[in-house]
Formats: structure tokens, sequence, C-alpha cells
């Protein structure tokens, strides 16, 4: 284990010398930035309406405010599709591209497995998108709070969600890593995401045309790739109660949210592929030749 968080230190350290983490840094202040200034001119709006319309003000979380959630649930999914993207380009050569470049012959000549290398690289990189996306959802839900009053129902346990998404996607990425060259693998684990993102479309069809094969389809979907089934359970968080009735009442026709919580099988699956792509990782990679 100690030379697998060597590795992972030498991956962090990879990622501010290669700048990755200082331009995420500006590109997301400059993201939180604009939409912030976004939610600052809508609520100014909304509270304009609500005085013109003799109104001394309104409830956070009630119909009147439905602008205000749908920013912040908007912008959640953002950051749920940022760190995805993040995930996936960040890793997607943790350990394709130094085998192309030859770096990898000289570090595994050194007294050091290379199961423990593929577990430090997943460490490392995992770190970062983990804490990229917590900083992220925290920054803007805190702002929208700070501008609105406004905090979804449970925001813990959708960030949580996402982050489990996130690291799961990494861990698939540095699974591909060890399979395929660095492109072959970027385009793998992106076809990958889009399973997941049609069973969500295929299941919210499904279930506006009644049509039982659809929905059947989405769920399989979901389950080959979890990752949008994590969102959706992370969307159910983010939305009060009267949106959720209000979706219920629509059969769930928005494939972006959900009405219902996550199944807690669909949880433990995506901690379960987590864990076995990286034990597949480390399987592979000490048994290539190279």
């Amino acid at each position: 284990m100690r030379n697998a968080l060597l590795i992972a230190e030498l991956s962090l350290r990879e990622a501010f010398r290669k700048r990755l983490v200082s331009v995420l840094v500006v590109l997301s202040v400059l993201f939180i930035g604009f939409f912030l200034y976004g939610v600052v001119r809508l609520e100014q709006a909304l509270d304009q309406r609500a005085l013109d319309a003799g109104l001394e003000g309104r409830s956070t979380t009630g119909a009147g405010n439905i602008p205000v959630i749908s920013s912040a649930l908007f912008g959640m999914y953002l950051v749920y599709f940022l760190g995805s993207l993040m995930a996936v380009l960040s890793t997607v050569g943790a350990v394709s591209a130094d085998i192309e470049n030859g770096v990898m012959q000289s570090v595994i000549a050194r007294p050091i497995s290379r199961a423990q290398v593929v577990l430090g690289r997943f460490l490392g990189f995992g770190a970062v998108n983990v804490a990229y996306v917590a900083l992220l959802g925290a920054a803007l839900l805190g702002g929208v709070y700070a501008i609105t009053g406004y905090l979804p129902p449970a925001p813990a346990a959708a960030l949580a969600l996402i982050l489990l998404a996130v690291l799961m996607l990494t861990a698939l990425t540095v699974l591909g890593s060890t399979l395929f060259t660095t492109l072959a693998n970027g385009i793998g684990v992106f076809v990958l995401y889009g399973v997941g993102f049609t069973g969500g479309i295929l299941g919210a069809i499904g279930r506006i045309a009644d049509t039982p094969t659809l929905v059947t389809l989405g769920k399989v979907a979901n389950a080959v790739m979890p990752s949008n089934a994590l969102w959706l359970g992370a969307s159910y968080h983010l939305q009060p109660a009267f949106m959720l009735q209000v979706s219920d009442m629509a059969r769930g026709a928005n494939p972006f949210t959900s009405s219902t919580p996550i199944a807690a099988g669909l949880v433990v699956w995506a901690c379960a592929l987590t864990v076995l792509a990286v034990g597949g990782a480390m399987w592979r990679f000490s048994r290539r030749d190279l």
C-alpha cells in the first residue's frame, strides 16, 4: 500500500506539473461566477415581480420560487456532467499513455509491482476528480443559498451520489487504460457513458408512452452503466416535495430528473463496479505483455 500511495502522490504532482489543477481552478471560478451572476439577476427579477404583485415575499421552497429551484437543479447537473468529463479526460491515459511514450518500462523496473502502479494511479486521479467535483458542487449550492436563501432538501446525499458516479467513471477509465490505447479508451468510456444516458431517455419515453419494453430497456442500460441512474438519484434529493409531486403527475416526462429515490441495489452495484474495475485493472496490467 505504501508504494501505491507513492504513485498516487506522484500522480497528484503530475496533475500540478501539467497545470491541470490551475486550469481547473481558473475555469471553475469563471463558471461559478457566470452561473451565480445569472442567479443574482434572476433573484432580482423575481423579487421585483413579487413587489409588483403586492406580495411581501415568497417562499424559497414554494411554486413561486421554481425558477431558482430549477436553476440550482440544472447547475448541479452541469457539475455532474463536468465531473464526468473530468473523470474520463484526466484518467484516459493513466496507464496507456506511459506505455506508449516508454515511461512505464522505467517505472516497473523499480521495486514496485504493476498492481501497485495501477492502484496508485486510480487513487491519485480519483482524489483530484472527487475533490474537484465536491468543491464545485459546494461552491454552486453555497452561492445559490447566499443569494436566494434556497437550499435543496438533501444536498449532501445528492453530492455523495454524484461523487460516486465520478469515482466509478474514474475506475472504468483506469481499467480501459490497461486494456486499450489512449484514444480507444476515451472513445469506449464515452460510449458507456452514452449508454447510461440513453437508458434515462428510454425510460422516460417508455413511461410517457406506457411502453413496458422501453422502460425495461432503460433499466437494463442503467444497470449496465449506472452513472445516469446515480444522477437521477441525486436529482431526487435536489427537488422539494411539490416538484416531486408534479413529476409524478407528469409520469416522469423529464428524463433529466427523477421523482423516486435511487434503488439501493443500484448504489451497491455502482460501488461494486468501481471496486471490480480497479481490481480488474490491477489484474490485467499485472499480466500484460509490454
